[in-house]
């Protein structure tokens, strides 16, 4: 990236709206508490101006003392908490701390891009969650992990690339609540362990005080393995005490050296990397080693859970990788420091369309957790097909782990709420790349959007978050947010529908995951089976098969490892089931099979005719990324559609009932 500015503002493109009357309100602004010169008051009122003069035509001037018609006021509250009033025709916001003014001050002007009235306003709020943060997998060479929409705008050819874009990247980061960002891929290697080193010590530096304007910690994926690859100790054992001196002394180095660091991600013991399992040790050995290297500085290691090496013979029928997490997290609960957060999948799999919610997330009665969820589509079409994610982290936000009574849910849980703790939170696997609409199809970023403000008010709709969105990156006209809506509204079921049935997953195409290989890893190593035979499919994790089922608390465990009370949208994660077997639908297991990705190819084309028109309704660029995005999802959802429902005619001999064309 050279620094031209080719890039889109998405929600905070700030274009022209219906004043609603909310234009006097910006006029004059006084601060009452705050220091115009911190940094993060700084970037609200350049904000604040930005956007009123976008939106509005008004230039606020700020003043000192009052009258005014905006007060920017400090008042005691919970952090990073705000509260907006309007009364006789001054809105007064009175943010807890700095970032509680910013918070607040996009508040303002996400209601003016809705053209939304301001009059009478009355709002207070704080965040559901202590720590908001998107994680990226960008690799120092360019390329992107999983990623959808074009190369890393943070590096490129094993350097790091600092420019107007990456501002503009905080402000949206910001503007939607995230206040934690880890910029490299948690599959560290090459150049990107010396990211801890003088060899790039001062550019990190430069991007961390980016962030730190907008009220955004800096964290860091580290290699555990450093001691060995920067050290040169031979050795990264963490009872060793050459490691942990060589730890202590480089977390010094890095928290002296760049400004505003939160803290470290770290993934240990598997795929290939290394980790405290190579030396006989606990992941909790590994993650306090590191705990205690960084709590002098206040730093927190963020150790995920995905340390599953699952390297199993498909011909094993008891060994069972939806097990892995649990089982080698549960026995050490309570062995972890109080600055070691377990980062936790929402699901025991692979960020599948369809699988339960960890056992793992609340199973950890004295262990600080925070859950980790997908925004890149790596199962979920790519960002070519349209699958909008935010109603499944609801569904996964909201239930109820029955881990203590009256505050079981997971939102419990990672907010802190269950466990009176302040080391907890959410976090995602982010979808940007360098393409100048950030996300690849226009359509994918209310899964950027959505994420972030459903992290900070949890209590947010699905519906509601994109009545936000819409206005603010599409059109308000009242055709345009209904037809999106119902496009992006049932979008994750259309996905599920047209791909895998109940809960099974995988049949994706090896290593690059998108379009449909129904055994592309059936006889894998990595336990992605789905087990079907000419009798039935599904695989069995009740007490008579690999006993997944009993990892979860009572009333869950006895609905899961029964086949009649296992929620059926789940049925065949947790039983093998016969292609005759009765659906409470009064279907066959088999024409379900044949019936949802029939459905599922209709309803993804009528999504297609839907956006056809509004052209000319909406940006025409946008309009034709999103067609030429829809041209190539019914390609994929048809071969889904025709591979799946071929592969199970052949295999079961059972004829669709509709008589249809299978082949």
């Amino acid at each position: 990236m050279d620094g031209k500015k080719d890039w889109k503002q998405l929600w905070l493109k700030y274009d022209r709206k219906a004043d609603a009357g909310n234009g006097k309100f910006f006029e004059k602004v006084a601060l009452e508490g705050f220091d115009a010169a911190d940094r993060v008051v700084k970037s609200a009122l350049c904000e604040l101006t930005r956007g009123a003069e976008g939106m509005l035509g008004v230039t606020p001037k700020v003043q000192e003392g009052t009258p005014c018609t905006l007060l920017l006021k400090k008042a005691t509250g919970d952090p990073e908490g705000y509260a907006l009033k309007e009364e006789n025709g001054q809105i007064t916001l009175e943010g807890a701390d700095e970032k509680g003014l910013l918070y607040g001050t996009f508040h303002l002007l996400r209601l003016v891009s809705m053209e939304k009235s301001l009059a009478g306003l009355q709002v207070s709020l704080r965040p559901d969650n202590p720590l908001r943060m998107y994680n990226h997998w960008d690799n120092m060479d360019g390329s992107i992990e999983r990623g959808y929409s074009g190369e890393s705008f943070f590096f490129e050819n094993d350097d790091i690339v600092i420019n107007e874009r990456t501002k503009d990247y905080a402000r949206l980061m910001a503007s939607i609540g995230i206040n934690g960002v880890v910029i490299n891929n948690v599959n560290v290697k090459q150049a990107a362990t010396w990211l801890i080193t003088d060899r790039f010590f001062d550019k990190v530096a430069r991007l961390s005080e980016i962030f730190a304007d907008y009220g955004i910690k800096f964290f860091l994926s580290l290699n555990y393995a450093a001691t060995i690859e920067l050290g040169g100790l031979g050795s990264a054992d963490p009872f060793d005490a050459g490691v942990i001196a060589w730890w202590k002394a480089k977390m010094q180095e890095c928290f002296a050296k760049i400004p505003n660091l939160g803290g470290f991600l770290v993934k240990a013991d598997s795929e290939g990397r290394p980790g405290p399992f190579t030396y006989g040790r606990t992941q909790a050995d590994g993650a306090n080693m590191l705990a205690d290297a960084v709590a002098p500085y206040g730093g927190i290691i963020i150790w995920r859970c995905f340390v599953y090496n699952c390297m199993q013979d498909w011909r094993d029928y008891k060994t069972d990788r939806a097990r892995a997490g649990y089982d080698n997290f549960i026995g050490m609960d309570g062995d972890y420091r109080e600055n070691v957060i377990l980062q936790i999948k929402n699901g025991p799999m692979d960020f599948q369309i369809r699988e339960p919610v960890s056992p793992l997330l609340g199973g950890l009665k004295k262990t600080n957790q925070m859950l980790e969820v997908q925004v890149a589509q790596e199962y979920t079409g790519h960002q070519i097909d349209v699958c909008y994610l935010i109603p499944m982290f609801k569904e996964v936000l909201d239930f109820h782990t029955f881990c203590k009574e009256g505050a079981d849910t997971v939102a419990d849980v990672i907010s802190g709420r269950t466990m009176g703790n302040k080391n907890a939170g959410i976090a995602a696997v982010i979808n940007t790349g360098n393409d100048a609409n950030w996300t690849g199809n226009y359509l994918a970023a209310a899964n950027l959007y959505g994420f972030g403000r459903l992290a900070f008010q949890t209590s947010l709709s699905a519906e509601e978050i994109l009545d936000e969105w819409i206005p603010m990156s599409l059109s308000s006209d009242p055709q345009v947010v209904e037809t999106v809506k119902g496009i992006l509204l049932p979008s994750r079921e259309t996905y599920e529908k047209y791909t895998s049935p109940l809960g099974i997953g995988w049949m994706v195409t090896p290593h690059d995951h998108y379009g449909c290989s129904v055994d592309g890893y059936e006889y894998d190593r990595w336990g992605t089976y789905h087990r079907a035979d000419h009798l039935g499919i599904g695989v069995d994790r009740s007490d008579r098969g690999t006993g997944y089922a009993q990892q979860y608390y009572e009333p869950n465990a006895s609905a899961y490892n029964n086949v009649e009370t296992c929620p059926e949208e789940l049925l065949l994660f947790f039983h093998h089931v016969p292609y005759k077997y009765l659906l409470k639908s009064g279907k066959t297991l088999i024409q379900h099979i044949y019936d949802s990705h029939f459905e599922g190819y209709d309803e993804a084309e009528g999504f297609a005719r839907a956006w056809e028109g509004l052209e000319g309704k909406v940006d025409g660029e946008i309009f034709a990324n999103v067609k030429e995005r829809f041209g190539m999802q019914l390609y994929n959802a048809r071969e889904w559609r025709d591979q799946v429902n071929s592969y199970f005619h052949r295999l079961s001999w059972i004829p669709d009932e509709r008589g249809r064309r299978i082949y």
